[in-house]
């Protein structure tokens, strides 16, 4: 069962990967994890990688497709994987797909958790975080007890740049235009697979068993 996530920054694409990874005992992959992981190792992959990192360069498609491929290749993704975060564009996925069909092998599921963009932005402004000891809250669905301060360690909590409004709008301008087309590449192929992301995400969780029964 391989399977890719696609969905707007906030839709809660990670959080419903971990979960599927976990029910189907299969990997959680995430193109940045396995870079981390690459470089901080030293490996070939990892040293080529880090080359244009360094330079503050975009790692090319086809270096992040070797550098997937190597993972996917280990003895745990035999019965299938859960990519998170790539393919994030259409030339990225026609690399995927053409280096996968020389192995004789295909994406399975793309399963697009889908949420309007007003619902991001106004989840993901509502975010509070704690600098101190990491805690996290929203302003609507998990406030803190006292407005403004930690529960656990009494600091003070902020909304971190990436969740400003303005951030959030500029990340999905960018989904929109980079991302939202694999939407239909996928739906070409027959393997996309909708689910309304606007619910709680057991709820969310429950719609992709069924899509993956």
């Amino acid at each position: 069962m391989k399977i890719v996530m696609l969905g707007a920054p906030g839709a809660g694409k990670g959080t419903q990967a971990k979960m599927i990874a976990e029910e189907y005992a299969i990997p959680h992959i995430s193109t940045g994890d396995i870079f981390r992981a690459n470089v901080k190792g030293g490996t070939p992959l990892g040293m080529e990688a880090k080359a244009y990192m360094d330079r503050g360069e975009l790692v090319p498609d086809e270096l992040t497709v070797r550098i997937l491929l190597d993972r996917v290749a280990k003895d745990d993704c035999a019965n299938g994987y859960v990519l998170d975060g790539f393919p994030r564009t259409i030339p990225q996925a026609e690399v995927l797909d053409s280096e996968l069909a020389k192995m004789n092998d295909r994406i399975d599921f793309a399963i697009d958790v889908e949420v309007p963009d007003e619902n991001i932005v106004r989840r993901m402004s509502g975010r509070r975080a704690c600098l101190n000891c990491g805690a996290t809250y929203h302003i609507e669905h998990i406030p803190p007890k006292k407005e403004g301060i930690c529960d656990n360690c009494g600091s003070e909590l902020v909304l971190r740049d990436d969740d400003k409004e303005e951030t959030v709008k500029k990340r999905l301008a960018v989904y929109h235009e980079q991302t939202q087309p694999l939407i239909d590449f996928y739906n070409k192929k027959g393997v996309l697979k909708e689910v309304d992301g606007t619910v709680d995400s057991a709820e969310v969780f429950a719609a992709i068993k069924k899509v993956l029964a």
